[in-house]
């Protein structure tokens, strides 16, 4: 009954305690892999003193544009390096950013205030001369990437500096992760509908899909995604305007860019994000080892 109590309690106050699980400290850097990097400093609007690294293209790499990478909702930056580490030897400087309460940066997360930290990239890389006059793409992997298309929905101004959108293993909302999580236990299965009605979800990537017209949009999502079904996926990608690709893939939640031929799509749609179809024969694929 005290669980039961418990999770009723988080309900009502609201999604922000579900969603962000932040690891404080860094246990590597770029260096550990090889990368040339830079600790960047950010300051959001209410003060909030922000972390992030930024990787530049391989020296002697021609710049094609710039990546930020919003991460998922756990541990902090440097658990998601791997969905971006590869970016630089292609050509692509990335900046990668930890939400107030992740990593090195202050704070603790919640919504909407990780907005601020999000609108704190973007200012950075405006005034990042290395930035100017390349193509800007957000790459947001799950929980990033509903903050990214929120975001960009509020941010007219910013929309318009986004040459392209990549989502990865997305919730189409905060509602149906609600739901979901309930439903993995029996304590509280019986409660997932009313409890889960009880969360917001004006902020989430579903609403904010048909508001982003024009925009090219490559959503990745697994087939073998236990920790957000690959439901989540085809809504966003129904719910989108063109142009947008739904690009199925292979592999555990977020583990998307382990694979080469991953790689190699996201790269073919960085050349072209307007006419790219993607990679529609999954036989072209490997298969997970551990699926």
């Amino acid at each position: 009954m005290r669980a039961l109590f418990l999770a009723v309690l988080l309900f009502v106050q609201g999604c922000s305690s579900l969603l962000f699980y932040p690891q404080p400290g860094l246990p590597i850097t770029p260096a550990k892999v090889g990368l040339a990097y830079r600790d960047i400093s950010l300051t959001a609007t209410d003060g909030t003193r922000l972390h992030a690294w930024w990787l530049p293209a391989k020296a002697g790499v021609a710049v094609k544009g710039t990546v930020l990478h919003l991460h998922g909702n756990g541990g902090n930056l440097a658990w998601h390096l791997v969905g971006s580490y590869w970016l630089p030897e292609q050509g692509y400087q990335v900046l990668l950013l930890d939400y107030r309460g992740y990593g090195l940066s202050a704070g603790e997360p919640s919504l909407p205030a990780v907005y601020e930290d999000i609108e704190a990239a973007f200012a950075w890389l405006e005034q990042e001369p290395d930035v100017q006059g390349k193509p800007l793409v957000v790459l947001g992997q799950s929980l990033g990437g509903a903050l990214a298309s929120h975001y960009l929905t509020e941010h007219p101004q910013r929309r318009a500096q986004v040459q392209a959108l990549v989502l990865d293993g997305v919730p189409a909302s905060y509602r149906g992760v609600a739901r979901h999580l309930l439903a993995g236990s029996w304590l509280t299965w019986p409660l997932q509908v009313p409890l889960a009605a009880l969360v917001p979800d004006d902020d989430s990537a579903l609403q904010a899909m048909p508001r982003l017209q024009g925009l090219p949009k490559l959503i990745y999502h697994s087939l073998d995604d236990q920790v957000v079904p690959l439901a989540n996926g085809v809504q966003l990608y129904q719910a989108a305007p063109p142009p947008r690709v739904l690009q199925p893939t292979r592999g555990e939640h977020v583990q998307t860019f382990n694979e080469p031929v991953w790689r190699e799509v996201l790269l073919r749609f960085l050349d072209d994000p307007q006419g790219f179809t993607g990679l529609r024969r999954l036989a072209e694929a490997p298969a997970p080892e551990n699926p």
